[in-house]
């Protein structure tokens, strides 16, 4: 049982931080419509740029992810504006190609800049675990944080995009990009500021994922970021709080498989899950199907 509880906490706070990435790929795709793929190598530079603040600079951790955090959300600013902005009315196809050469050149800029030998992540949450059952179950501070972290990213997200002006404008766009503009709202700048939300938290999970797992992979953070994908087609993607349950759902689910049936075949149990849910219902667990006028 008490297994049980701790591959649950751990597939939980897991799923917090697919949660948190896949929110940035479900934000692009309900408003621009696009995926962007090259949204998993942000995660990676983010992570990478925390820790060159604390080894290099001396940063205290929390300068040090904000200027991660700084870093990303320009980066996605500069990656939308270059690459996907020139692009507005091109073929999907277009746009695709181009997020996995936006993909391709961030990893290789990585790859120059930081090398390939790995590296390990510092431990920047200093938290002290809880012991439960009499010290039987152990839930670690990083845990705590990041389970807390998706929560409160979720509830403000929420609240921006349903209260605030510029929520309102990226629903309007995400509802008729046309309609909006003759509403008066710039489209551009909207689809910016998502881009912008969206890589923020992407060095949010980025400094989540390498805390719980010290050692930082190099130049990629394309793994993470399929499974994210994965999470947030997994909850249907356009949906925040579908972003979310799929997230934790998926998180569960692979450190299930990796507990009960095989570590080696767990991302295969993952996306067996995928495609048994989008058989079932193809737009998603909370997706809805939209009926166009032709």
């Amino acid at each position: 049982m008490i297994g049980l509880i701790s591959n649950l906490i751990s597939g939980v706070s897991l799923g917090s931080v697919y949660a948190i990435i896949a929110l940035g790929y479900t934000m692009v795709y309900g408003i621009a419509k696009m995926l962007n793929f090259a949204h998993g190598d942000v995660i990676m530079v983010g992570a990478y740029i925390c820790f060159c603040g604390i080894n290099y600079l001396s940063l205290p951790p929390v300068v040090a992810v904000l200027l991660a955090i700084i870093a990303c959300t320009a980066l996605g600013i500069v990656i939308e504006g270059l690459a996907y902005k020139p692009l507005r009315s091109a073929p999907n196809l277009a746009v695709l190609i181009t997020a996995i050469g936006v993909s391709y050149f961030l990893q290789n800029s990585a790859l120059l800049i930081w090398k390939s030998d790995p590296k390990v992540f510092p431990s920047i949450i200093k938290l002290e675990p809880i012991h439960c059952f009499d010290g039987q179950l152990t839930i670690g501070g990083v845990t705590l944080v990041t389970v807390l972290c998706c929560i409160v990213v979720m509830v403000c997200l929420t609240l921006f995009i349903s209260r605030s002006k510029t929520g309102k404008a990226m629903r309007a766009v995400s509802e008729d990009k046309v309609a909006a503009q003759l509403m008066g709202i710039n489209v551009n700048r909207t689809i910016s500021v998502t881009f912008a939300i969206g890589s923020g938290l992407a060095a949010v999970a980025g400094v989540l994922l390498c805390s719980a797992y010290p050692t930082l992979i190099p130049t990629t953070g394309a793994m993470p970021g399929i499974k994210a994908f994965t999470a947030a087609v997994f909850g249907g993607i356009g949906s925040i709080p579908g972003a979310m349950l799929g997230g934790i759902l998926l998180g569960v689910i692979e450190i299930f498989a990796k507990a009960y049936i095989s570590t080696q075949f767990s991302d295969a149990i993952v996306f067996a899950v995928l495609i048994v849910v989008l058989l079932i219902k193809p737009t998603g667990i909370l997706g809805k199907k939209i009926s166009e006028k032709v």
